[in-house]
């Protein structure tokens, strides 16, 4: 497995994903297993406290998530996730949200999410995968 395998996989579901595009989400990295990606917060996620939705800042770890769960061209989806916000996020920041493989068993595995403003940690994201079958890219142009 290589990351190259991990750069095309998410290239194939990036050109797809027009939830996380249409957020305005950038993909910074992936590998096997990981995922970069970053957010700015924009004047419609901000909520009535003036602070990003927390719904956003999920979303942009959910997606991170996504791309490092499915690194390894196995359809994989979520069983179950939670978040713990940290700080406020405020409009105009850029998240930066990274995930990280922390253990896999079977068909599972357990992923953590980081989404940070610069140094400083604004939320911490657990998930849990379930693999599927299939690929994302056809096991023939591997």
């Amino acid at each position: 497995m290589s990351d190259d395998l991990a750069a095309r996989v998410a290239a194939a579901m990036w050109a797809e994903d027009t939830a996380s595009v249409g957020l305005g989400m950038r993909l910074i990295a992936v590998g096997e297993g990981t995922a970069r990606i970053e957010m700015p917060v924009r004047d419609d996620m901000v909520n009535g406290h003036g602070i990003a939705h927390g719904g956003f800042v999920f979303s942009l770890a959910d997606s991170a998530f996504a791309f490092a769960c499915n690194s390894r061209n196995r359809v994989t989806v979520a069983q179950t996730c939670d978040i713990v916000f940290v700080a406020p996020a405020k409009r105009g920041d850029v998240l930066v949200a990274e995930a990280r493989e922390r253990t896999s068993y079977g068909r599972n595995a357990i992923y953590d999410v980081t989404v940070r403003r610069g140094d400083e940690v604004i939320a911490e994201f657990r998930g849990r995968s379930r693999q599927l079958s299939g690929t994302i890219i056809p096991e023939e142009q591997v």
